[in-house]
This record gives C-alpha cells, sequence and structure tokens, in this order.
C-alpha cells in the first residue's frame, strides 16, 4: 500500500495511543516512595517486563520475578525478567508461576509486595489446578480461543482450572502487605479479569464456568470437569487474606483513545469516541462501523475536513477456516469489504499490544485502494473472510501494521477516517 496523509495519520493514532500507556511514563507516576525493608516485585504480563523496568528506574535494584511474552523482556537490575509463551501457555510459564508462588511464600508480615499486572497474564501465569496437567490447559485455551468467546467469559474459566487466579496470587503473599498496579486491557477495565485477577477477589462459580463452556460450544475433557465439579480455589471478595493488597488501575484503554483523539482534533478533525469497552464479532462490528462510516460521509459539507470515529476494547473471532489472523485484521477484513472502495474512507485497527492473535502483526490498514490491489496482486477477500486469514491477505497487499513489541497492552485500538466523498 503506497502511504498518504490519511494513512500516516492513522498510524499516528495508533503510535500515541500505546505512546500515552507505556509503563515508564504510568508506573513511576502511581509508585510510592520505597518502602523500608524487604520488597518483592512480581508480576505477569506483555507489559509487566517494562512495567518492571519503569520501578527500577524510581526504586532502583529489587527482588523479585515477572514473567513476560516471548520478546517482550527488558534489562532490570535485579528483578528477573522470565519470558514464557502466549496466547497458549507453556512449560516455562508453568516453572516461573510456580517459582513466583514459592517466592511469596517466603514473605512475612513486615514485607512489601508490588504486584505489576497486566493483559496477557492469564496465559503467563500458568498453574494447573487439580489434577490438570500443562496439556489439558493448552488444548483447552486453544479451544476457548477458536470458540469466539469474550475474554471475560474466558477469564471465569481460567480462574477456576488454576492456582493462581482469582485472588490466590494475593492470597499466596498473605501477611504481607500488596500493591497491585494494572495495565487494564479488559473492556469495562473490572480488576478482576486483568490477567483473570490474580490479586482480585472474585465471587463467580464452577456451575458459571461450566455454563460458559456450553455456552460457546468448548466441550471440556473429563479432566477439566472434574475440576469444574470439585472444590474452587478461588479466593472470595471477603476472604481476609485479601485486607492488605490494593488493587490500582494505571492504564486504561480510554485514556488512550482520549490521547488519539486529541491528535486528530489538532489536524482539524471531528472526533467521535464510540466506545473503549466494545465486545463481540470482529466481522460484525466492522460491518457496523461502515455503514456509519459512510451515512457520516453522506452528511458531510464538501468543505468539512472529515471526522475520526474511534473505538476500543476486544472483538472475538469464531474460527471458520485454516487462516492466519486476529481480531483487528479480521475487522479490517470485513471493514474492507463492507466499504467496497469507497473513496473517502480509511480505516485501521491494531491491538496496542502489538500482537493481533499470535502473530507478530499488530493488525492493519485500510484504504479506498485496498481491493483494487487485492485484485491486481491475486488476494481474494471472500476466501480470506470464508477462512480467517485476514494476516494472509494484509501481507500480500502490503498493509499490514507490524510495530514489533510496544511493551505494554490496552486492547484494541481502532480508527476509521472519514472524508468528504469527493465530487
Amino acid at each position: 500500500m503506497t502511504p498518504s496523509p490519511q494513512t500516516d495519520l492513522l498510524r499516528r493514532l495508533f503510535d500515541e495511543a500505546v505512546r500515552v500507556a507505556d509503563p515508564m511514563l504510568c508506573v513511576p507516576a502511581a509508585l510510592p516512595d520505597k518502602p523500608k525493608g524487604r520488597v518483592l516485585v512480581v508480576g505477569a504480563g506483555k507489559a509487566s517486563a517494562r512495567m518492571a523496568e519503569a520501578v527500577e528506574s524510581v526504586w532502583g535494584p529489587c527482588e523479585g520475578l515477572v514473567i513476560t511474552r516471548y520478546g517482550y523482556g527488558r534489562p532490570t537490575q535485579g528483578i528477573e525478567i522470565v519470558e514464557a509463551a502466549h496466547p497458549v501457555p507453556d512449560h516455562a510459564g508453568q516453572i516461573a508461576t510456580n517459582r513466583l508462588l514459592d517466592l511469596l511464600a517466603t514473605a512475612d508480615e513486615n514485607t512489601f509486595v508490588l504486584s505489576l499486572i497486566s493483559g496477557g497474564g492469564s496465559a503467563l501465569l500458568i498453574s494447573p489446578a487439580g489434577d490438570l496437567s500443562l496439556d489439558d490447559k493448552q488444548a483447552l485455551t486453544s479451544d476457548l480461543l477458536a470458540s469466539g468467546a469474550p475474554i471475560g467469559a474466558m477469564n471465569i474459566v481460567r480462574k477456576h482450572l488454576s492456582r493462581v487466579k482469582g485472588g490466590q496470587m494475593a492470597a499466596a503473599s498473605h501477611p504481607a502487605h500488596m500493591l497491585s498496579l494494572m495495565i487494564s486491557d479488559i473492556p469495562g477495565d473490572d480488576p478482576a479479569l486483568i490477567a483473570s485477577g490474580p490479586t482480585v477477589g472474585d465471587d463467580s462459580t464452577q456451575a458459571q464456568a461450566l455454563d460458559l463452556l456450553d455456552r460457546y460450544d468448548v466441550q471440556p475433557s473429563a479432566k477439566v470437569a472434574a475440576v469444574l465439579n470439585g472444590q474452587t480455589g478461588v479466593v472470595r471478595t471477603d476472604d481476609p487474606r485479601l485486607s492488605r493488597c490494593e488493587n490500582r488501575i494505571i492504564a486504561a484503554p480510554s485514556q488512550s483513545l482520549a490521547a488519539a483523539g486529541k491528535i486528530a482534533q489538532s489536524q482539524g478533525y471531528d472526533v467521535q469516541i464510540l466506545g473503549d469497552a466494545i465486545e463481540g464479532e470482529a466481522r460484525d462490528l466492522a460491518v457496523s462501523h461502515a455503514k456509519l462510516a459512510l451515512e457520516l460521509q453522506a452528511g458531510l459539507a464538501e468543505s468539512a475536513k472529515g471526522v475520526v470515529l474511534l473505538s476500543g476494547g476486544e472483538c472475538t473471532v469464531t474460527r471458520r477456516g485454516d487462516g492466519i489472523g486476529g481480531p483487528n485484521a479480521e475487522y479490517c477484513l470485513a471493514l474492507a469489504n463492507a466499504l467496497d472502495g469507497a473513496a473517502g474512507i480509511w480505516g485501521l485497527a491494531c491491538d496496542t499490544d502489538g500482537v493481533d492473535g499470535a502473530a507478530e502483526v499488530a493488525g492493519a490498514i485500510v484504504s479506498p485502494d485496498t481491493l483494487t490491489i487485492a485484485q491486481q496482486v491475486g488476494a481474494g477477500i471472500t476466501k480470506a473472510l470464508a477462512t480467517n486469514d485476514s494476516h494472509g491477505f494484509f501481507k500480500t497487499v502490503d498493509a499490514q501494521v507490524v510495530p514489533g513489541p510496544t511493551l505494554t497492552n490496552v486492547n484494541d485500538f481502532r480508527a476509521v477516517l472519514v472524508t468528504p466523498k469527493p465530487v
């Protein structure tokens, strides 16, 4: 795709959304003075290593262990960084999680524990409950990812199959004082759902988890069903072991959308923020946004600069084929198809963590020329939609967004730029 002022602006908006969620900006502002006595720093998530780096930029070397995604490690002075797999957990994550729990077991009432939690922690904190094996958790995670279940539903299920989620990490640190700093990737910013709430009490039930599996047509194995019909380890919200734990969200999608909106406004565009907690099928949302964009364009005066539609949240993809893709690229694929080459409308959708699905691609950009280019290079959009091959399609038309590790995670970022229809 040939760059244009419009595509350059869309990329600038995405970069700003990522920048304001950089842990090097938001972590130092949230830190208290370093406590006297023993300090432990623990955490997990795609942003956690950068968060640890930010902590030590203020406090100096600290004792601790943080688990992040492969490729997302950062240089730290004392905190150990372990890289593991996401979105499907692996053995490295399991070993690191058990070591983290062992470290917390050494804390006493005079210990201060700083917890650094961000999106991705659900896969990176992996300690199966009951008789479950890592293979069992990997299989279930893959099934959930393909089911189209929203992240909130997935995390309720995962809590009841874990020894660390659903408040259990905070309980493991009792009687230490814990401060948990969180970067939210959850629609609605519910702390209990960020990384499946390892430091937050939870009152969901195993019956709810079983109902969710049934709702999204995920068949649990006999071992998973046995755990969900047994004794849960989830820590309830009134559990006294949580009395010394404080949870604080320090970055959220709404902040990133607002920052991107200011950039668009500075360029003369009107801005409409459609919401920071949008969920649902990515392709369905794209059709809805295409319709809205065309309606807005029809009402624009010829002299108007245009409108930028911004939205965040976490969409899903119900797997239909064997292609490679993620919700952001699939949104762009469906947006391009619905716009059908409409002049004067561009779009971008990217995951702020730099990874859309499991690929090292954040998302894609759509322009009025996308379908024309696709025809020229032999990329079939109908087939790509049928097989969920959005990454393959946008690679062929040279419209992928590949920023590399962003070291943060405030969920999906979408921007649709609407200008007057050319006459």
